[in-house]
């Protein structure tokens, strides 16, 4: 009975008209900003490193968007950055991927590649927002969607449902999810149990949130890059071992996409349907978590955050999701099948419908006895540090909430996060145990009602956005900003 509660609500949130909705957004931001996810590139990698200098006065509405300081500095843009990409990068990169190619076919993976292009637009604008509307804590910046819902489309009632939307979806919703594929890696390669590995996930995850903000952007900033680069790596030479399969591959890729292959061509709705999904629930943009992150970030322009964001997308769906894709396509190691259950392509009979064990077959085919345990480790490691961006998420959006409790406010809001800090290593554990498919929809609950939200109102306050943009390009060339 639970999970048909779950199915039901699952396919309401998630109707084709959030899918339309998110693609059209998308594609209207590229246009507004003149595809400043290509043409500003270069510069993007450039702030992603760069020191902050004395804040500008930006305009954006007839009056200054630089709030007071607060009384702790804010993290760096890096640390900001590898907090949103702990955010991204986590089970979707991995089993996302696999369940993308089992339930739509190789062609997912070209849909993928497109909602990350115009979501790197989608990402721009909302962390821009952020940044303009971004208030002062006694941690340093906090804000995000509630903030500029809040202070930017004047509706508090609406920024207190987001707020509490992403208390639930993100931090006792999404992160079963995530719990549930760490779980199930660590089952598969070395026979633990789902509970014990949640207890040590959840475990760990408190031991990281009870240092605060500062804390959690050093491990975001120290495991988040390092991890990303190492599975790269790896999968480059597992590509690079099956090296005779990538011309066959990407024509699959392509000819799956647009359903001109003989074997795929029945199933081009769900290859764009999970492509999108699954790409969307990796990358994150337009859900509006990229965005808290990036009010954090210490910075002297709005629009630099929303640059750096805009590649954290690149990163997270054209490297590290193409990655896993490759390496399970090269390889052969999977299974796609039909809407009914009924099997389309049986490459590895053996998995069935282990999507964990899609990716860890192929690098096993390479690395003999290796693979299963490395892809686990990865998995783990981005597991984990996605569930503490969720919890930054989720602990903001607490602060949001007490902004306005008086003088009692700090007290209370201390007192709620402890309570939010059980709730979601409680939350751990109980999505350690749940089956894949319910932990899934779940979470996918979760990151739809956010986005909705988010992106409906990101549309309207988008030209607030494109002034910053304008206004840091004008700057910019005349010599007053880096």
């Amino acid at each position: 009975m639970f999970e048909k509660i779950v199915s039901i609500v699952n396919d309401i949130v998630w109707s084709p008209a959030l899918v339309i909705l998110l693609i059209a957004a998308g594609f209207y931001f590229s246009i507004r900003t003149r595809f400043v996810q290509i043409r500003r590139l270069k510069l993007m990698v450039k702030l992603l490193f760069s020191r902050k200098k004395e804040p500008v006065p930006v305009e954006v509405s007839g009056e200054s968007a630089e709030a007071d300081p607060p009384k702790a500095k804010g993290v760096s843009s890096f640390q900001a950055f590898c907090m949103a990409l702990s955010g991204r990068v986590g089970t979707g990169n991995i089993v996302g991927v696999a369940t993308a190619i089992a339930m739509g076919g190789p062609g997912a993976i070209f849909w993928m590649w497109i909602i990350a292009f115009f979501g790197a637009s989608t990402a721009f604008v909302e962390s821009t927002l952020a940044q303009i509307y971004k208030f002062p804590h006694h941690t340093g910046w906090r804000g995000g969607p509630t903030t500029y819902i809040d202070n930017g489309l004047k509706q508090r009632w609406l920024g207190i449902i987001f707020a509490v939307f992403t208390i639930l979806g993100y931090g006792l919703l999404s992160v079963t999810v995530q719990a549930n594929g760490a779980a199930s890696a660590a089952y598969n390669s070395f026979h633990i149990p789902p509970l014990f590995g949640g207890i040590i996930l959840a475990s760990l995850l408190l031991l990281v949130v009870a240092g605060g903000v500062k804390r959690i952007a050093k491990v975001a900033a120290t495991i988040t890059p390092l991890m990303a680069v190492v599975y790269i790596l790896f999968s480059l030479i597992i590509v690079g071992l099956n090296y005779k399969a990538i011309p066959g591959m990407f024509n699959l890729i392509f000819t799956s996409a647009f359903g001109t292959n003989a074997v795929f061509g029945g199933i081009l709705g769900s290859a764009v349907a999970f492509g999108v999904k699954r790409g969307l629930y990796s990358n994150e943009a337009g859900q509006g978590g990229g965005a808290i992150a990036s009010a954090s970030a210490d910075v002297s322009h709005p629009a630099k955050q929303g640059l750096v964001q805009a590649f954290s997308v690149y990163i997270d769906t054209l490297l590290v999701c193409t990655a896993t894709a490759l390496m399970i396509l090269s390889s052969g190691t999977y299974n796609v099948f039909d809407a009914a259950g009924g099997t389309i392509m049986s490459g590895a009979p053996e998995l069935g419908n282990n999507y964990v064990g899609f990716t860890q077959a192929a690098v096993d085919k390479v690395f003999h006895g290796f693979g299963s345990a490395f892809v686990s480790i990865a998995l783990f490691f981005f597991v984990f540090t996605t569930i503490i961006a969720y919890y930054f998420y989720a602990e903001s959006s607490i602060a949001y909430l007490c902004s306005t409790g008086g003088k009692h406010r700090w007290k209370l809001e201390k007192v709620v996060v402890w309570i939010y800090r059980i709730l979601i290593a409680a939350a751990v554990i109980f999505g350690a145990e749940r089956e894949a498919n319910v932990a899934w929809q779940m979470g996918d609950i979760g990151v739809g009602l956010t986005t909705w939200i988010n992106v409906i109102v990101i549309l309207i306050l988008c030209p607030q956005a494109i002034r910053a943009l304008k206004d840091y390009e004008k700057k910019e060339k005349a010599g007053e900003i880096d």
